[in-house]
Parts: structure tokens; C-alpha cells; sequence
């Protein structure tokens, strides 16, 4: 070892003086080798001037700055008497970079994000920054599942010293998953785990949720899954032991093995309270859903611990922390549980802050709110704020933090973060069917005009029945404490000939004005008054039971309406809702001063039930009444109607029910309608909330009485999905129990875009 350290003693002693300058004065300064940079460019990165003296030291400073500036790859400074000679070997510029092959990826942004790092067209050529972007490159096709691509760039020279880069890419075929095994499943079948999991083999839509294609976070969270799912049916002690994920020599197939140890089912032995008891201990009891007796489940366990944690938040206590602690017995196969408590201190809110409404208003936002700014913490009341801000529909997303005030332990802040989306809708309908031809119609909403909360809708029908012209108005807080207010001005015309619907037409005209006063959180109660004026028009071949009508009224009425109703929505969701109910009732009644004489009234019943994480069932009825006063009947315009998208579907709309004396419907007095449908994720899209299946059973009747007999019934699948282009709703149905004089209609369809 001794040898070679003396050897590079003496070398560095013998070229020490071939490198050294000797001192001198600068006259001029000369550069050499220079194509494509100037030489004013050279002369601003040099650390001396002419008229300076020239040493070693800043002979090396100049090379280190030189090189520096990354545009050279050989930098030597030489003494030609006083001449400084300067002689530099420049790296090659890049005239042009392209990719062939490339199809998984938009070409235009890739060479955006090269160029990003340094890499493009007029840059200095860096190997470096090539070997990254092709190593980039091809992490970016594995993370799409295409293990086989292959990537070769090739660096063609030009001249006046410059490059040609080429990436050439063969993609591949698409990795796909081949098998999913789990080893040491002896209490539930494998499929039934392996049909847990968000990853899946191919199927026939995977090729739209590329679930059949790996991924490490998918991976995680199904076995995240797969863990829930032991931990709540009682296996206290189970693990993933290992998971092995290994591919094909041609790289197409991917094979997934977990091994498992499932561990004994444990129940529950005994719950007890310990800590800091600020609540009675039998409140405190009554809040956790797991009992003596009962199978071991990490759900029940975390939901009674955040039960008792919400409990005390509710009185200030923001940081409580409840731990479950178990006491095993494994020769029985039991587990004791103790809830110890600790609530912490009691905190209040100091300031709510509002982020990420750039449109809507804050009070619009604030007055929602029922946490309030100075009172204690309530986490009742923070969720439910939450809540009714995501109600209003302005936003696709409602995020809440409560982080502590800094240099505080009695004090947070509520920030509300909330992502805009559009608030104005264009609806468009139609339907078709056998015979029927196309009906159309549209509706133009502003939910949020101008940031302020306010909604205006206007409406237009056009049918072969139905010409509608409607404009609504609606300020949801006309005052402080929420009371809504609102109008509407509209007019409609039916001309039932063109409709195949009867030999008349019928033109009303109206404005009205209503009001809500929210009772509770979930009841809201409405009343209104409006004025609507109707000219029928019939011909002499009209059906008799229009030209009574005539007879009775005359062609031209008027009618002073008084309304009144009841909401309560009780659902979890608006869109995709899961559990919960909605009843809805109102009432229709006119006063003195027209000269239309009738009541109407209908009540509505909504429930869901949730039958697992992904399948729910729905259940929907509906009932109306209507009837003359002073012993007329009830206007012909007036009855009730059924048939159609929104009531039992298979039918024409509004065509259920009596007919005149050309056996077209005439609608009814009395309306039952039932809806039970079985709402199911669709195939391959289960964690998908935007696309929903549904079967369903739909029933109607329209009658002037309650008769079984008049009931028509129909069943078929429905899809509702939420596109990026709007809401889109369709059914297929079949009627079970058509009369020959039914007019049916198998698909129709609904879709809404916004704006």
C-alpha cells in the first residue's frame, strides 16, 4: 500500500509546475472553440479583466465559473505571453426532441413536462437530465401496468454542434391480473374474500375501472378490507402474514397471494368504564353498541369509542380521548373491554373561517352555520353545520378542520374549506316508444345566482301534448332566522288532439307567491297563494266529458289557490342516498273570488334501507285526493295523472287510467303510486358513487275510486349516472298487466348538464 500513495505523491509533485502560471498583467484576453455562445457571454462569467494581474487562484476560479454555467464539457486556460487564451469546448444544444410509439400518454405533455427539467428544444444537451426523463419515463408506464415497455433513445448529431434526441417507446400489452389467492382461509370461502377486493381478475367492465390492472394503493386498501372483515365477525388475533406479488416472464400476467392467519373467534366477555367519568356511567354504557355475550367486532368497538368521544365533544371537551382496552382469555376464547376516559379540557371556539368560495358569498355559507364563534366546542353542532352547507348543492366537497389556537389549550378554530362546482343546470328530457314519437323538454336553474343563495329556474316543455313557459324565484333566507320566499309565473298549454289525448286544448296562466318557515332541523313548512286563470277550448267532435265541463263552468275560469305543505328529509344523501326517509305532504285549496270550486292533497313516503355496503333498497308511495266543492266536480285539468320516468315507468306519461269516449286518457281524482326498487353498484364499478343500477317494480292507479282492479303494474332495470356532462337517468321496462287500450313505452331517458 505503500508504494502507490508515494507514486501519486510524486506525480502531483512533478505536474504541479506544468499547471502553475506564472504571474502576470493582462494585455488581452482571447477565447477559442466558442460556435453557438458569444464571446460577451464568456467574458461575464470570468473572474478577471485586461489590466489585472493573472494567478494560479484565479486561474482556477475562471475554470470553476466556466464550468458552472453547464454550457461547456472541457474548460483549459492558457498563457500566450500576456494573452490570456481562453479555450473551451462547448456541449451540444438540443434542436429537437420527439417520441415514437407513444399512445398511453398525450405526446404534447410530455415534451411540456421535459422541458420543465431542462430538456428541450433550444437547451444545453445534459446526459444526466436524459437518463432521468427516460428512467421518469418508463416508471410512469409501470405505474399504468405495462411492464413490458421498453424505451431506447437515440442522440443523433447535427451540425453546428447540436442533437437530435429520440425516445422510441414500445408500450406493451397492458399487465393484467391473472389470479388472486389468499392462503389460510378455513372460516369463509376464498371467493367470497377475494370478492372483497377492489383489485380483480378481467371482466367485462374492468376496461372501464381498470381494476384488473395492479396497484400497490389499491392493494393496501383491500387488504385493509380483508382485515375489517375478520376483525368484526370475532377474530381478534388475525394477520396478514405476507403478500407476494410476482409476474409473468412475458410480463402480461400479474399473480396476487396473501397468506393469512385467521386466529380463534373471540366474543365478548364483559365492557366496564373507567377514567375521568364527567357523564353518568349508565349514559356512558348506553353509548357503546357492543354487549356481553356478543362476537368481538373492531367496528362496534371504534363506533362506541367515537360515540362516547362525540358525547363529551358535545359539551367542549374537543380532545377526549376514549381507548378500548381488551383483557384476553384465550382458553375460552373471550375478551374483556374497558373504555378508559380521558376528556381533557374543556375548549371553546374563538374564530370560523371560510376558504375556497370564490363565487358564493360568505353569509351564505355563515348562515348555516349553528356552532357558533365564543361558545364551546360542540361537535353535534360542527357536523351538522357541515352538513347543511353541503345541502345547499353549491359544492362538490365540504372539508372541516378544528385545529387548536396556538399558545392555547382552551381554544380552536373552525375552518371551513369548501370546493366550488357549477350551480346552474340545463335539463333536458325525452322519451320514445313504440308509435309515440319524441317528447322533449328543458329547464334552465340558477340554484346560486350572482354568489347569493337565490334560485331562478325557468322551464320549458314542448310536446305534442304539453307546451309549458314557467318562471320560479326562490330566496331561501327572505329573513335572518331562515324563513324562504318565493314566486312563480307561469303559463301551459295542452292541445290533447295532437297528443292522441282527446279533442280539446287547454291554456292556464298563473302567478303565485309561497313561503317556507323551518320548524327543526329536518321539517320545513310551506304556504302560498296564487292566482290562475284557464280557457278550454273544445270542438264538435269533442268527447262529452270535456264538453260538460264546458257547460258547467264555461270556457273561461279563474281560481284563487291557497296551498299548504310539509317536508321532512331525512335522507343521508341527496344523490346517492343510502338509508333514511323523506316524507313530503301538501294540500291545494281554493278560497272565495274564483270561480273554480275543489281541493286537492297528496303525501309522499320515501325510505331506504341499507341491505349491505353496497346494495340498499328503496321503497316509495305515493296517495293523492281531489275533489269538487259545492257540489261541482273537480276540474278535468286538475285530475291526477300517472305513467312515465318519475311514477311507473313502461307507460306513456300521464296515459294510466280512465279514458274519455275515444279511449284517451282523461287522468282521475284519486292517484296511488309504489315504487320498490333494488339499488345495486354497477358490474366491475362497486366503489364507484356515480354510476347506480337499479331493478324496480313500479304499480299505479288513477281512478275516481280506490279499486285494486284499475292498478297497472310494470318491472325493469334502471341506470342513473352521474357523467361528467350532467345527470343522466334510464329505464327499461315491460308492463306486467297492459290492457289493450294502455299506451306503453319501454325506454326513456333524462339528462342534465351544468354549467
Amino acid at each position: 500500500m505503500a508504494f502507490p500513495r508515494w507514486l501519486f505523491v510524486t506525480l502531483a509533485f512533478l505536474a504541479a509546475p506544468a499547471l502553475a502560471i506564472e504571474p502576470f498583467v493582462i494585455k488581452d484576453i482571447r477565447v477559442e472553440g466558442i460556435q453557438r455562445i458569444e464571446a460577451g457571454t464568456v467574458f461575464s462569467y470570468l473572474p478577471v479583466k485586461v489590466g489585472e494581474t493573472m494567478t494560479d487562484e484565479k486561474a482556477a476560479q475562471a475554470i470553476r465559473a466556466l464550468f458552472g454555467t453547464g454550457f461547456f464539457k472541457d474548460v483549459s486556460i492558457e498563457a500566450e505571453g500576456n494573452v490570456l487564451v481562453v479555450a473551451l469546448q462547448e456541449r451540444p444544444s438540443i434542436a429537437q426532441v420527439d417520441f415514437v410509439g407513444v399512445k398511453e400518454f398525450d405526446k404534447d405533455a410530455l415534451l411540456k413536462s421535459l422541458r420543465q427539467i431542462g430538456l428541450g428544444d433550444g437547451r444545453i444537451f445534459d446526459r444526466s437530465l436524459l437518463d432521468r426523463a427516460e428512467q421518469e419515463l418508463k416508471r410512469q408506464y409501470l405505474s399504468r401496468g405495462r411492464y413490458a415497455v421498453a424505451v431506447t433513445t437515440t442522440i443523433t448529431p447535427l451540425e453546428r454542434n447540436r442533437v437530435s434526441i429520440n425516445f422510441s417507446v414500445d408500450e406493451g400489452e397492458v399487465a393484467k391480473i391473472r389470479q388472486i389467492s389468499i392462503i389460510g382461509a378455513k372460516s369463509f370461502r376464498e371467493k367470497d374474500l377475494v370478492d372483497l377486493f377492489i383489485l380483480r381478475t378481467p371482466g367485462w367492465m374492468t376496461w372501464w375501472s381498470k381494476h384488473d390492472q395492479y396497484s400497490r394503493q389499491k392493494l393496501s386498501a383491500d387488504l385493509e378490507s380483508l382485515r375489517s372483515h375478520y376483525l368484526d365477525r370475532g377474530y381478534l388475533e388475525f394477520s396478514v402474514d405476507s403478500t407476494q406479488v410476482t409476474i409473468s416472464p412475458d410480463k402480461k400476467d400479474i399473480f396476487i397471494s396473501v397468506s393469512i392467519t385467521e386466529g380463534p373467534k373471540y366474543t365478548v366477555s364483559d365492557v366496564k368504564v373507567a377514567g375521568e367519568l364527567l357523564l353518568p356511567e349508565a349514559e356512558i354504557l348506553k353509548l357503546i353498541t357492543v354487549k356481553p355475550g356478543e362476537t368481538y367486532s373492531r367496528t362496534r368497538i371504534a363506533e362506541s369509542t367515537k360515540n362516547i368521544s362525540d358525547r363529551l365533544g358535545n359539551d367542549g371537551y374537543a380532545f377526549a380521548n376514549v381507548n378500548a382496552a381488551p383483557d384476553l382469555d384465550r382458553g375460552k376464547n373471550q375478551a374483556a373491554f374497558t373504555f378508559f376516559i380521558d376528556p381533557g379540557r374543556r375548549v371553546y371556539v374563538r374564530r370560523i373561517n371560510v376558504a375556497g368560495n370564490n363565487r358564493t358569498r360568505d353569509e351564505v355559507i355563515r348562515r348555516e352555520m349553528r356552532q357558533l364563534e365564543g361558545g364551546w366546542y360542540s361537535g353535534e353542532k360542527i357536523n351538522l353545520s357541515r352538513s347543511r352547507v353541503d345541502r345547499l348543492g353549491y359544492f362538490t366537497e365540504v372539508n372541516v378542520e378544528t385545529p387548536s389556537v396556538t399558545g392555547t389549550t382552551d381554544q380552536v378554530d373552525v375552518n371551513f374549506s369548501v370546493v366550488e362546482k357549477p350551480t346552474g343546470n340545463i335539463l333536458l328530457g325525452a322519451g320514445f316508444g313504440s308509435g309515440e314519437g319524441v317528447t322533449l323538454s328543458g329547464a334552465v336553474t340558477q340554484q346560486n345566482i350572482f354568489g347569493s343563495g337565490k334560485h331562478v329556474s325557468l322551464q320549458l316543455n314542448s310536446s305534442r301534448i304539453n307546451t309549458v313557459y314557467a318562471l320560479s324565484y326562490t330566496d331561501p333566507y327572505f329573513t335572518v332566522d331562515g324563513i324562504s320566499q318565493g314566486f312563480d309565473i307561469y303559463t301551459r298549454e295542452v292541445d290533447a288532439f295532437e297528443g292522441g289525448l282527446g279533442r280539446y286544448v287547454s291554456k292556464s296562466t298563473g302567478a303565485g307567491i309561497r313561503f317556507g318557515i323551518p320548524v327543526t332541523e329536518r321539517d320545513t313548512i310551506n304556504y302560498g297563494l296564487a292566482y290562475e286563470e284557464t280557457k278550454v277550448t273544445t270542438f264538435s267532435d269533442s268527447p262529452l266529458f270535456y264538453l260538460d265541463y264546458v257547460a258547467t263552468f264555461g270556457r273561461q275560469t279563474d281560481a284563487i289557490l291557497a296551498t299548504a305543505g310539509w317536508v321532512r328529509d331525512g335522507r343521508d344523501s341527496l344523490i346517492y342516498p343510502t338509508k333514511g326517509v323523506m316524507q313530503r305532504a301538501t294540500g291545494e285549496i281554493t278560497v272565495p273570488g274564483g270561480s273554480l270550486k275543489y281541493y286537492k292533497a297528496t303525501y309522499q313516503y320515501q325510505r331506504y334501507f341499507p341491505l349491505s355496503r353496497h346494495y340498499t333498497l328503496m321503497l316509495n308511495g305515493e296517495a293523492g285526493y281531489g275533489e269538487g266543492l259545492d257540489n261541482k266536480p273537480l276540474p278535468f285539468f286538475k285530475n291526477f295523472f300517472a305513467g312515465g320516468v318519475n311514477s311507473v315507468r313502461g307507460y306513456r306519461s300521464s296515459t294510466i287510467g280512465p279514458k274519455d269516449q275515444n279511449g284517451d286518457p282523461r287522468g282521475g281524482s284519486h292517484r296511488l303510486v309504489g315504487n320498490a326498487e333494488f339499488l345495486f353498484p354497477f358490474p366491475g364499478l362497486q366503489n364507484d358513487k356515480s354510476v347506480r343500477l337499479s331493478g324496480f317494480v313500479d304499480a299505479g292507479l288513477i281512478s275516481e275510486k280506490f279499486d285494486s282492479g284499475d292498478f297497472r303494474y310494470s318491472t325493469g332495470l334502471s341506470l342513473f349516472w352521474s357523467s361528467p356532462f350532467g345527470p343522466i337517468k334510464m329505464s327499461v321496462a315491460a308492463p306486467l298487466n297492459a290492457q289493450s287500450n294502455d299506451r306503453k313505452q319501454a325506454f326513456q331517458f333524462t339528462f342534465g348538464g351544468a354549467f
